[in-house]
């Protein structure tokens, strides 16, 4: 963790954001992200995010509800 932020590591220190979801455990299931993202549940650095393909990269910050993670 970094200042109370939980951080999840990825291979190569990119990923996309369908992906991420399910290995960070902020989803249940792949299927899951396709529902939360049309409701404008997740942001990226602060930002709403739509796109399940969105490629994120080390130091990104994910956000769903009062969960923050950050891309390691």
């Amino acid at each position: 963790m970094i200042g109370g932020m939980r951080e999840v590591s990825t291979r190569d220190g990119t990923i996309r954001l369908g992906q991420f979801l399910k290995l960070a455990d902020l989803i249940d299931a792949g299927g899951d992200a396709k529902s939360l993202l049309a409701d404008e549940g997740v942001r990226v650095n602060g930002r709403p995010e739509i796109r399940r393909g969105r490629q994120l990269v080390r130091g990104d910050v994910v956000s769903v509800g009062d969960t923050e993670v950050r891309v390691g």
